[in-house]
């Protein structure tokens, strides 16, 4: 990692007598850690000071058109949650797995587990059998929460799975309880120390993993969101967000809480498709959309926006991986009026580190922002121990309290965070060290190729080759030796890519992040094993 060479250290945020930065944003105020006082506690007591009446639109279905206002959301919560502990007799503490695609019921689903204590543990809707099991494996659930397209691979729990698509939820949603007639009827009331979530790393490089969240956790993230949203001004009337992010990626899970906390107008999509995401934000005057790189790239490359009123579009917030210059600039070029703000985040860490906010800090192009107002960062490198522990190695997750995230990062001299690289993605070629996503950054900037990755290729001499995989847009004729030439223009020598394979899909995750690993059995051991078949 390199870290900042700023003349002036304060300008950045920089201490030099600790080696640490830390945020130029206002401060964050939280409650006090022994407040009897859970996640939804905080988003409904935020929401109590919005100017946005209860009538204002909660929740969009984009299929049906259906729409859900705060005043029902609240009820349907509030129902769920007395239904969910008195009759299901779910209580504080028990985990609930919920295998659901993004859909109104979740973020109502998600707010009345939380309120009585129970520790939601979102998978995703794709996975098979034998991948949720291992989320089972590690959670623990007692119930679980699915449709009817993905209740089929789950197990058997002590309190079964609930059908959040049947007429029986929806009845749980709008059961009425009279609390005169019921006065020891109501939520067990979490603690701030109590987990709340458990999410799943994505897996890009290794086995899936468990990150369990507490209360405060959460409720600091919704503080940072706030924070935000007042820094960047209120608006004349309540946004309109379209979530392409999955409601069980952190990502997602951050923003269902927050919108509500915030009265924002939510659109959910059950099923993403690029021509469906610009027809929505035309047809519910969507105003943000949260998305990875993938879907700004798609938006670049695909001829499919300008058949859609996409007047109302003010912003995209972009999340899970790194966004290029080139595209950044081809985004600009093709929607002047639509801001793009890029974010940087972890699942350990309750998502959001940095953001960009607000029209001049997005023409700092590349950058993820600055810092939130709760965080402190250090540069360290990576070759040399950490944080004064002689024994310390590249592999250790926390070191003396700090989170190595692991991924390759410098802040400028303004305090702009700005991430190159995963660590462990690194291509060693010479004893130099390529980072592949700005070689994809550098291909996906070409006109004839819709997507790409970089891969490193074993090699006796070298260590290791820059690999690319390049899907080639439709109609495009392009050849090995012109992806080569492309970026070989534009690099240093060392960063040249040796080899091209042309394939028909670049596998990711749910967020939009490379799975290298699948990319890796999909492209090179055929190769490997055709070589060593010739030895």
């Amino acid at each position: 990692m390199a870290a900042t060479t700023t003349n002036n250290p304060e300008s950045a945020g920089y201490n030099p007598a600790t080696k640490t930065f830390h945020s130029l944003r206002p401060p964050i105020h939280l409650p006090q850690e022994d407040a009897p006082i859970s996640v939804v506690d905080y988003v409904l007591s935020i929401r109590s000071l919005s100017r946005w009446p209860n009538s204002t639109t909660a929740l969009i279905d984009s299929a049906t058109g259906r729409r859900i206002p705060y005043s029902d959301l609240i009820r349907r919560q509030k129902s769920l949650s007395y239904y969910l502990q008195d009759v299901l007799k779910l209580s504080r503490h028990d985990v609930a797995l919920v295998i659901c695609p993004n859909c109104v019921q979740v973020p109502i689903l998600y707010l009345s587990l939380l309120s009585i204590g129970v520790v939601v543990s979102p998978g995703n809707p794709v996975s098979t059998g034998s991948e949720i099991a291992r989320l089972v494996e590690l959670s623990g659930p007692t119930i679980a929460f699915a449709t009817s397209s993905t209740a089929h691979k789950l197990p058997k729990l002590r309190l079964g799975t609930i059908l959040v698509d049947s007429p029986e939820f929806e009845s749980m949603m709008t059961h009425t309880f009279d609390l005169d007639l019921n006065p020891g009827l109501g939520p067990t009331q979490p603690s701030q120390s109590d987990v709340a979530a458990i999410l799943y790393s994505s897996g890009t490089t290794g086995r899936i993993k468990g990150v369990m969240l507490t209360h405060r956790n959460l409720i600091g993230v919704v503080a940072l969101c706030r924070s935000s949203a007042v820094a960047a001004g209120e608006r004349a009337s309540p946004p309109v967000l379209l979530y392409t992010v999955p409601l069980f990626h952190v990502f997602g899970f951050i923003y269902s809480l927050k919108s509500v906390a915030l009265m924002e107008t939510v659109v959910m999509m059950p099923r993403f498709g690029l021509d469906g995401m610009l027809k929505a934000v035309g047809e519910f005057g969507v105003t943000d959309v949260a998305m990875a790189p993938p879907v700004v790239v798609a938006m670049v490359k695909s001829g499919s926006a300008e058949r859609y009123d996409l007047s109302s579009l003010k912003s995209l917030v972009v999340g899970a991986a790194p966004l290029g210059k080139d595209v950044i600039a081809a985004f600009k070029a093709k929607f002047p009026a639509v801001e793009l703000a890029q974010g940087y985040g972890l699942t350990e860490l309750t998502g959001p580190v940095s953001r960009v906010l607000g029209p001049k800090e997005s023409k700092k192009w590349g950058s993820v922002g600055r810092l939130y107002g709760l965080l402190e960062a250090r540069i360290v490198d990576p070759e040399t121990r950490y944080v004064g522990d002689p024994e310390g190695t590249i592999d250790n997750m926390v070191i003396n309290g700090w989170l190595r995230t692991g991924d390759l990062c410098y802040f400028d001299d303004q305090g702009f965070l700005y991430v190159v690289d995963r660590l462990k993605e690194l291509i060693k070629y010479n004893g130099y060290q390529v980072a592949p996503a700005e070689l994809e950054q550098l291909l996906q900037s070409h006109p004839g190729v819709a997507d790409a990755a970089v891969i490193p290729y074993p090699d006796e001499e070298a260590g290791q080759l820059p690999f690319a995989c390049v899907l080639r847009r439709p109609g495009c004729i392009l050849d090995e030796r012109s992806v080569m030439e492309f970026v070989a223009k534009q690099v240093a020598p060392y960063k040249k890519i040796r080899r091209v394979a042309f394939v028909n899909s670049i596998p990711k995750s749910p967020a939009g992040k490379i799975l290298r690993k699948d990319l890796r059995k999909m492209v090179l051991a055929p190769l490997l094993t055709t070589s060593s078949s010739k030895l």
